[in-house]
């Protein structure tokens, strides 16, 4: 394992913003969009969450590590995003279930990282100033070098990042015994979403990201899931066209997150670049339908244009973000196809928002 604690380390943003600190994890430098995740706990769900393949993390949680890695907590095969930011990094862990540390499970899955940095100033920096590209090294501390090689990074607006972390093959999750049967279109998605399925008697297949919808519905499921997953919405016209042919065969569909954001586009309501994005645990969302409030969990960095569907006779809101009032929810006026910008599947987070599932469900029962 590598002594970390003694090897420096420099973050530069692109706004030319350097804060120096202490390598974490694998010796060498990573470059992706940063952007900061206020939970307190579910680090590793986080790390290994493909909505965040391409992202540098920063973590306002003051310690992270300290109570180690277990498999069982992944939401995907591997370390999905780029890099790490944090302010303690702990190397140390006390839970007993734990496999292994931190610091070996970062030179395992070759993540690169920098600690011992104000996350409280960094946070506040980019709060104002807006998400934006970076590079971590501790290999490199020559600045005007690093520079030259974020100058070279492209924007995160515009990139199709799905197709590089869904399944390449379909596969089966659940007991082929169950009395429904959902086909899931793979753009990133969390393996808690499968459990949730799972557990209310699912059986779900899961193709990937660029499946047509003729070649899903060769499998004659009973209703449609799309996922979560990284990267800009707009530039995705394969799933967008998917979508639109779910919704012509009038067949029951739900989105989760990129998801939300892929439906919206099938049915002419833009989305945008948020100028930070939402990401953690403890996000308020107003259910307008049933006049009730939810704590969420939530992490997308696009959002669907509100003025959009205040014109719109084909989609109508259901969820409102209570902190800026942005769109949390959608269904299709005459459709059975509904979504939500955030995730109920909630790992980590609350439970609140779990009912969505048991939605869907109903919805393909009826």
């Amino acid at each position: 394992m590598t002594n970390y604690s003694k090897l420096p380390a420099i973050l530069v943003l692109e706004d030319g913003t350097v804060y120096h600190g202490k390598a974490a994890g694998k010796i060498g430098t990573t470059t992706g969009e940063i952007c900061f995740n206020t939970g307190t706990t579910g680090y590793q769900e986080i790390f290994t969450d493909p909505s965040y393949f391409g992202q540098i993390m920063v973590t306002t949680n003051a310690h992270i590590g300290n109570y180690g890695i277990d498999e069982d907590d992944t939401e995907s095969s591997k370390i999905q995003i780029a890099g790490l930011v944090c302010k303690n990094y702990n190397i140390n862990y006390s839970r007993k279930m734990a496999d292994e540390s931190i610091q070996s499970y970062f030179e395992e899955g070759n993540l690169v990282g920098i600690s011992d940095i104000d996350t409280r100033s960094l946070v506040r920096h980019i709060r104002n100033k807006g998400a934006m590209n970076a590079i971590i090294s501790s290999e490199n501390l020559d600045i005007e070098a690093l520079k030259a090689t974020l100058a070279t990074v492209p924007s995160m607006d515009g990139l199709e990042l799905s197709s590089q972390v869904s399944t390449t093959e379909p596969y089966f999750y659940g007991n082929e015994d169950a009395p429904v049967r959902v086909a899931v279109l793979d753009l990133g998605i969390k393996k808690n979403i499968l459990r949730n399925f799972s557990q209310r008697e699912v059986y779900a297949k899961v193709f990937p990201a660029k499946t047509t919808f003729a070649e899903m519905q060769e499998w004659n499921p009973a209703g449609y899931f799309i996922s979560n997953g990284p990267g800009d919405p707009s530039a995705m016209s394969y799933a967008i066209q998917t979508v639109k042919d779910i919704l012509a065969a009038d067949q029951p569909m739900f989105g989760i997150c990129l998801g939300h954001q892929i439906l919206a586009l099938a049915n002419d309501i833009r989305t945008k670049k948020m100028h930070n994005g939402h990401r953690g645990i403890n996000h308020p969302v107003k259910n307008i339908i049933a006049n009730r409030c939810e704590i969420t969990s939530q992490n997308h960095g696009f959002g669907v244009v509100a003025e959009d569907i205040e014109q719109s006779d084909k989609v109508e809101v259901t969820h409102i973000n209570l902190n800026d009032q942005s769109i949390e929810g959608i269904r299709v006026i005459g459709k059975n196809a509904f979504s939500v910008q955030y995730h109920p599947e909630s790992s980590p987070g609350p439970h609140d928002s779990r009912y969505l599932f048991d939605d869907f469900i109903e919805l393909i029962k009826k």
